[in-house]
C-alpha cells in the first residue's frame, strides 16, 4: 500500500506552481484529493491527469479564497462529499507590487484575506477532526521573505509569510500530541507563474541561477519535513546558508543589503 491510501489532502492554489507540485506528489503517494483555486479548466486538466496516472479519487472546488465565505464553502463542499481531510496544504499566494501608500486599500484587504485569514480559517475548521482521529498533516506556505528584512515595496508579503512561520511552530507546537504534525515550508525564489503575475518577471531572470529552486523538490522537502514533525523547513542550501548568515551579521548591515536588493528587483 501507498502510504497515503486511504486519507484526503486538500491544496489551496491548486492550479500551478508549488500547490500544483504538491498535488501532483500526494497522488503518487496514494492520497485522495481535493484540488481547490479559481481557474477551474486547469484544475480539471490537472484532476484527470491526476487520476488517469494514479487512480486516485480527485475532487475539484473552484474557490476565491479572496472571498470572506469561501473557507466555509469549502469546507460545506467536502462535508456534502463525504469526505474528511487529513492533510491540509495552505498553499494558495501571490505577491502586490508597489509600496503601501501605491496600492488601494482594497487590494490589500483582499491579500490580507488570502494570505492570513484564509490560512488561519480553514486550518481552525479543518483540524478538530484531525485532532480526533489522531492523525493529520498541515503545510503552510511561507518564504524565506518572512525570515528577512522587509525592503521597500514587500510591505505586506513579508509580513503575512512572517505571520505564517509563527502561527505554524505555535500550532506545531499545541498539535503534535495529539498526533498532528505542522509544518512552515519557506522556500526562496521559486520557478512558478509568481514573478509572471507580479509584474517582475524580466527583473527576477537578472538573479543568480543558484538563488532559483524548482517547486518538486521544494514540495518534497516540505512533505518530508511535515512526516518527520519538523516546524519549519528552509528549502535550498544556499538559503538555508543566508538564514545562517543573517543570524550571525549585525542587523544594519543585513538591512542595508536588503534594502540594495529592494531597489534592484522590487517595484516602487
Amino acid at each position: 500500500m501507498r502510504e497515503g491510501e486511504g486519507k484526503t489532502a486538500l491544496v489551496t492554489g491548486a492550479s500551478a506552481g508549488i500547490g500544483r507540485a504538491f498535488a501532483e506528489l500526494l497522488a503518487a503517494k496514494g492520497y485522495g484529493l481535493v484540488l481547490t483555486a479559481r481557474r477551474q479548466d486547469r484544475l480539471d486538466e490537472l484532476a484527470h491527469q491526476l487520476t488517469a496516472q494514479h487512480g486516485v479519487p480527485t475532487h475539484v472546488i473552484v474557490a476565491d479564497l479572496a472571498e470572506p465565505d469561501a473557507s466555509s464553502r469549502i469546507v460545506e463542499a467536502v462535508t456534502a462529499k463525504g469526505l474528511h481531510i487529513d492533510f491540509l496544504i495552505n498553499n494558495a499566494g501571490y505577491g502586490v507590487p508597489g509600496t503601501y501608500l501605491k496600492v488601494p486599500w482594497s487590494e490589500h484587504q483582499r491579500f490580507i484575506q488570502i494570505m492570513m485569514t484564509a490560512v488561519c480559517e480553514l486550518t481552525y475548521r479543518l483540524l478538530p477532526p484531525m485532532r480526533e482521529r489522531g492523525w493529520g498533516r498541515v503545510i503552510n506556505v511561507g518564504s524565506v521573505a518572512g525570515m528577512v528584512p522587509a525592503p521597500a515595496g514587500h510591505t505586506l508579503y513579508a509580513a503575512s509569510k512572517a505571520f505564517v512561520l509563527r502561527f505554524s511552530e505555535a500550532l506545531a507546537a499545541e498539535n503534535a500530541p495529539k498526533g498532528v504534525n505542522v509544518t512552515a515550508v519557506c522556500p526562496g525564489f521559486t520557478y512558478s507563474e509568481f514573478h509572471d503575475v507580479l509584474g517582475t518577471r524580466e527583473k527576477m531572470n537578472s538573479l543568480p541561477a543558484m538563488l532559483w529552486l524548482n517547486a518538486d523538490d521544494v514540495v518534497r522537502e516540505g512533505y518530508d519535513a511535515v512526516m518527520r514533525g519538523d516546524s519549519v523547513v528552509v528549502n535550498g542550501r544556499i538559503y538555508r546558508w543566508l538564514i545562517w548568515l543573517i543570524g550571525v551579521v549585525p542587523g544594519g548591515v543585513v538591512r542595508a543589503v536588503s534594502a540594495g536588493a529592494g531597489r534592484r528587483y522590487r517595484k516602487t
